[in-house]
């Protein structure tokens, strides 16, 4: 099953060189399809199975188990998005007067088609990366989350997740029914992506000024990449206008929640393909030390370069490197905002990492929320401590490479202090 996009057009990243190589993670010692998960869905089902957790199934409009879903795993209805291009498994029940709906939280993602047979679920799992599940629509007794593999990678786990199981996020050229023009090329998503190139086949309510993106239009005969009219699509504050909003749990596809979820998409990504390359690097660093006959925590020249490379890669995303500059300001109207930026640890100037700019970037203080993650946590410990060694560099002023030069030296110092005062398991030598 392809849960999300490009088989879908919902999530998407992308990356280059050796970031998008196919990673092996089928074999020993990731074992993807053959290991058993430990995620809040797995948490999850285990409550239902011993009936320590219920699930209300909502007939009204179709729901199903939707919102009683979206509530027992704190996935807030704020974070709906909507996307109509034909790009999913149930692509027969959506087009632009019938979208898919997806909400999303730090760790899950959840996809919801009107008169669909199952909703589309995916965790980030701590040591596998990205999990595939669906949930059938049909009322149970004890409902099932069912995991899908094979379904779902083939699709999902390829050069556009950095080459492990994960989510895809593109930007079509939808035609009047949703399905994509592809002559026209597509685009995939993330926080680096020029503004005019997001969102096509996806509805956008909210406002961003003078700026203009490809959300809210249909690609009619004629039309070209070229000659394509964004302004019919922008700054749209009611969605009404184009199709029935009233099925729905809200009636918005918040710009705010797009950007957020682009964002998310590449960096569980990026989580996914250091964890899998650390334990690829210790496997292959623990045969060759037995070979040699040197200590079993002995590190080569090469593996200490394999930890350093994937450890980069991550925390240049994770400090916004490349990330585009706004040219006016950019305003949600589902209270995601709000919602969003309540959720996080606070230090005791009462800043987060969660707090929001929006006028000339996403975030006011730009290092990745999800450092907080359960799947950062658990990133391999030689991974881990170059991780914390590089971006201890760069937020005390010692790395002044030019990829860093977006962060002034407020803005260092400001990352530094919040991180101290609400990241667990810090280095010792992370002092002010």
């Amino acid at each position: 099953m392809c849960w999300v996009i490009v088989c879908l057009a919902a999530f998407g990243v992308v990356g280059t060189g050796s970031a998008s190589a196919q990673v092996n993670f089928e074999e020993a010692p990731i074992n993807y399809n053959q290991a058993s998960p430990a995620n809040a869905i797995s948490r999850f089902q285990k409550k239902l199975d011993a009936g320590e957790a219920k699930l209300t199934f909502d007939r009204k409009e179709g729901r199903g188990y939707l919102p009683a879903v979206l509530d027992a795993l704190k996935i807030p209805v704020s974070s709906q998005v909507l996307v109509f291009s034909k790009t999913s498994l149930q692509v027969k029940r959506i087009d632009p007067l019938s979208p898919r709906a997806l909400y999303y939280n730090d760790d899950l993602y959840l996809g919801f088609v009107q008169g669909g047979s199952v909703l589309e679920v995916s965790a980030s799992d701590p040591e596998l990366g990205t999990v595939f599940y669906t949930l059938s629509q049909f009322e149970a007794s004890r409902p099932q989350f069912v995991r899908k593999t094979f379904e779902c990678t083939q699709c999902h786990a390829g050069s556009m997740t950095q080459g492990v199981p994960g989510h895809i996020m593109r930007s079509v050229y939808p035609g009047p029914d949703g399905m994509p023009v592809f002559r026209e090329g597509t685009y995939r998503s993330d926080h680096s992506s020029p503004f005019e190139e997001r969102w096509g086949g996806w509805y956008v309510s909210g406002t961003h000024g003078k700026m203009r993106h490809m959300g809210n239009l249909i690609f009619r005969q004629g039309d070209s990449a070229r000659n394509l009219n964004r302004d019919r699509g922008a700054n749209a504050d009611d969605l009404e206008r184009w199709f029935n909003t009233d099925p729905y749990l809200t009636p918005y596809s918040d710009i705010v929640s797009l950007m957020v979820l682009e964002h998310q998409a590449k960096m569980h990504n990026l989580i996914t393909r250091a964890q899998f390359e650390g334990r690829i690097t210790d496997r292959d660093s623990l045969v060759m030390n037995r070979m040699l006959e040197r200590e079993a925590a002995f590190q080569s020249d090469s593996t200490k370069r394999r930890y350093e490379s994937s450890a980069k890669r991550l925390v240049d995303y994770m400090l916004f490197t490349d990330e585009l500059q706004l040219e006016d300001q950019i305003q949600g109207i589902s209270g995601f905002q709000a919602e969003f930026s309540k959720a996080g640890p606070r230090d005791s100037q009462g800043r987060s990492l969660r707090d929001f700019d929006l006028k000339r970037r996403l975030f006011k203080y730009p290092c990745s929320y999800l450092i907080y993650s359960e799947s950062f946590e658990s990133l391999p410990e030689p991974v881990l401590e170059v991780v914390y060694r590089q971006l201890w560099e760069v937020l005390t002023g010692k790395n002044q490479s030019k990829e860093y030069a977006h962060l002034s030296v407020e803005d260092r110092r400001a990352i530094l202090e919040i991180l101290i005062e609400t990241r667990r398991g810090l280095p010792k030598y992370w002092k002010l």
